[in-house]
């Protein structure tokens, strides 16, 4: 039986370091992608099979080849790839020391995703089969105040992946996006605000591998939240306006 394999960014911390103990339980080969070589480090000698470990940037296009090609040299080309790189900051655009910090968002969270499928569109389309998955955020539904940065980045996330998706669909090439809601991680420990329908990273994990695997193409999970997500989308801009200009804020 041959080994199914993933190949992860993100993978150091919360929803990226979840999903990898989540296959490597199930079995699979993975190739994992994060900033933080200790970390990495760690994770791997926690988990069977023993992954292979990339200290890289997302925003390091080379960086991303060479390990994509070296993943490939050892395991063939991926059954699945995970874009779940990203950052999250509040941001004013008033402020100037915040342009930078929105540079650094669409940096991570946009172009890092491209850059993530980037080597193996080719290999995965000359397959013709391959699952490409972008983790984006029910943040790219509406703006959120304090947050244009994040809500604009991942709005741009959703797009993308839905235009590669239709580009790849002759190719037999799948492309998955999945809009969190509020997930229990790293990431939202800092919002002191309540987060409607927060689950745990590892209930969530558990669904994100159920839509992957069935090639679903978008989904918002909890399924709680793509419903509250879905009817602010149909809110008139005077409402969302004034019930919205009041919420609290991510911190900067």
């Amino acid at each position: 039986m041959t080994t199914r394999t993933v190949f992860l960014t993100g993978a150091s911390s919360g929803i990226g370091e979840s999903l990898a103990r989540l296959y490597a339980s199930r079995g699979y080969q993975l190739g994992l992608v994060a900033r933080r070589k200790d970390h990495l480090e760690r994770l791997a000698a926690e988990v069977t099979p023993r992954p292979v470990i990339y200290a890289i940037d997302v925003r390091d296009i080379d960086g991303l080849k060479d390990a994509a090609a070296d993943f490939i040299s050892r395991h063939g080309v991926p059954d699945i790839v995970i874009a779940n790189a990203g950052v999250s900051r509040g941001t004013l655009t008033g402020m100037t020391d915040d342009l930078k910090t929105f540079q650094e968002i669409f940096d991570i969270n946009v172009i890092g995703m491209a850059n993530t499928f980037h080597p193996f569109v080719e290999p995965m389309s000359k397959a013709g089969k391959g699952t490409l998955v972008g983790i984006a955020s029910v943040a790219g539904f509406r703006g959120i105040p304090g947050g244009g940065a994040y809500s604009a980045s991942k709005a741009a996330a959703i797009r993308y992946c839905e235009s590669l998706r239709v580009e790849l669909r002759s190719a037999g090439v799948s492309v998955v996006t999945i809009c969190p809601g509020y997930i229990r991680t790293p990431m939202t420990a800092v919002n002191k605000f309540k987060m409607p329908f927060l689950i745990d990273v590892d209930q969530a994990v558990i669904r994100f591998a159920r839509a992957i695997d069935a090639k679903t193409s978008f989904t918002v999970i909890p399924w709680s939240m793509g419903i509250a997500a879905r009817i602010l989308r149909l809110v008139p801009n005077w409402l969302y306006d004034r019930v919205f200009s009041h919420m609290p804020r991510k911190p900067r």
